[in-house]
């Protein structure tokens, strides 16, 4: 189907978000008043945060700002992917932490399983299934760089279950298969909106003060508390969780290690019976392809198929506008992969198209941080997987606050920086040049130019 024929009618509007489940937002913050915590930030990272605080201790007193509405961002967003990696995958984890990252596999699939147990505690309907990932290649280089990855899995005690090409296209049939691995136990499947908003539910059911609208525009420190002003009123706290993201922050310490990245996806319509047993996908797994330049996708509960990646966008100057949400030029491309991967569907048309902006960090995975004497705590840098990993990174930020040392706090990761970003103009020429990298690698079977290798050299070496 010729792709601006198949995109004409669709909107300009995350498919999350665009909602009839969405609540209505809650009141702005118009006073000046105090609270024990302060979270900033209503996506995924702030509202585990809100939540497990109440839940450690339910007489503290806690409020939530969030600038636009809960889940606006990043979180409403995303694909879906819930993994239990906290690294980025095993394979960063190993380059980064070897001697922390059996224990960092372990802490993130108990995680995962804890994030499973909270949805049903507190009856939250997010269409969660744990039905695992495959990881399919496409060209014979991704094959092989496959049966790698494979050997190194086993080496840590993870159990992938090998598909040849007969069996991969068994469970979704793709002409463009050459064979993949099925994380069985670590990623769910749910929908990202729901979950933002069945937290926020959580939150408010425990206590948590949550005002939308209402964006921190300063924070003022007079020794015993940490002020923050919002356009209508104030909020002065003993102790302050940053979980904005990419977002303007309020600590000039984060600019340095935090770009903005662009994200694009596409929806299909709900594919009928007949197209869906064309495809098969009888375990509902997500899927995501081998390239550096990769796709990722999934079913949805209504059975449309959610088709995001290959492009990841920085605009030179680092900067986050509303204008990037919109990237014609890859939304015909997603379409034109799509037809590819699937030409069993040639018909399916896209009833949403939208973008969203990661905060990327130069190890990938997310890193945390404190100041203020300890009172204000961050976490930022999740890289595209914080569905899952923003859950620990709550945990994480708490466990600072508190003062007491945990086997958390004791991980080399949760003490480690990134390496800083360059200032601009040579930040922009530095990123602009290693994307162009990664799209030579893909054309190239796989093969790392002389910049791609100086940064795997260097530790900063990456391939998505």
């Amino acid at each position: 189907m010729d792709p601006l024929k198949a995109l004409a009618d669709a909107e300009r509007k995350p498919y999350w978000l665009d909602s009839p489940a969405r609540p209505e937002p809650r009141p702005r913050l118009a006073e000046d008043t105090s609270a024990d915590l302060v979270v900033v930030g209503g996506g995924f990272s702030g509202l585990w945060t809100a939540l497990m605080a109440k839940e450690r201790d339910p007489s503290l007193d806690v409020v939530l700002l969030e600038g636009r509405r809960i889940g606006w961002a990043a979180t409403g967003r995303n694909g879906g992917f819930c993994l239990a990696t906290l690294t980025h995958g095993l394979a960063n984890g190993v380059e980064r932490w070897p001697d922390e990252i059996d224990r960092l596999e372990r802490m993130g699939v108990a995680n995962l399983d804890e994030i499973e147990r909270t949805l049903e505690r507190h009856g939250i309907d997010c269409s969660f299934e744990r039905t695992g990932e495959l990881h399919v290649a496409t060209e014979p280089w991704q094959l092989d760089a496959l049966h790698e990855h494979l050997d190194l899995i086993s080496a840590h005690g993870l159990d992938y279950l090998p598909l040849d090409r007969d069996q991969l296209r068994a469970q979704v049939n793709s002409p463009t298969y050459l064979g993949g691995l099925w994380d069985r136990d670590g990623c769910a499947m749910l929908d990202p909106a729901r979950l933002a908003w069945g937290l926020r539910e959580a939150c408010l059911r425990l206590g948590v003060r949550v005002h939308e609208r209402s964006p921190v525009r300063s924070l003022s420190d007079d020794g015993t508390a940490i002020t923050l002003r919002t356009p209508h009123g104030s909020v002065a706290a003993r102790q302050v969780a940053l979980g904005t993201g990419v977002f303007s922050p309020l600590l000039r310490r984060l600019r340095h290690f935090v770009v903005p990245v662009y994200d694009y996806a596409l929806m299909t319509e709900p594919l009928t019976a007949e197209q869906l047993a064309e495809v098969g996908w009888h375990n509902r797994q997500g899927v995501g392809d081998s390239g550096n330049q990769f796709h990722y996708y999934r079913l949805t509960d209504d059975n449309r198929v959610l088709w995001g990646g290959y492009d990841a966008v920085y605009y030179n100057g680092g900067l986050v506008r509303p204008e990037y949400e919109q990237r014609d030029e890859t939304f015909v491309k997603l379409a034109e992969h799509f037809y590819a991967t699937f030409p069993q569907l040639d018909g399916v048309r896209f009833t949403h198209r939208w973008g969203g902006v990661i905060d990327t960090c130069s190890r990938f995975s997310a890193f945390y941080g404190q100041a203020h004497g300890g009172r204000l705590v961050y976490a930022a840098g999740y890289t595209g997987m914080g569905v899952g990993a923003t859950r620990f990174g709550a945990n994480v930020m708490l466990d600072l606050l508190s003062g007491e040392p945990t086997e958390r706090t004791e991980l080399r990761m949760v003490k480690e920086k990134p390496l800083p970003f360059p200032p601009e103009p040579v930040r922009s020429g530095v990123i602009q040049l290693t994307r162009w990298s990664i799209a030579q690698a893909d054309q190239r079977q796989g093969r790392r130019n002389l910049w791609l290798r100086a940064l795997d050299r260097m530790g900063l070496g990456f391939d998505s």
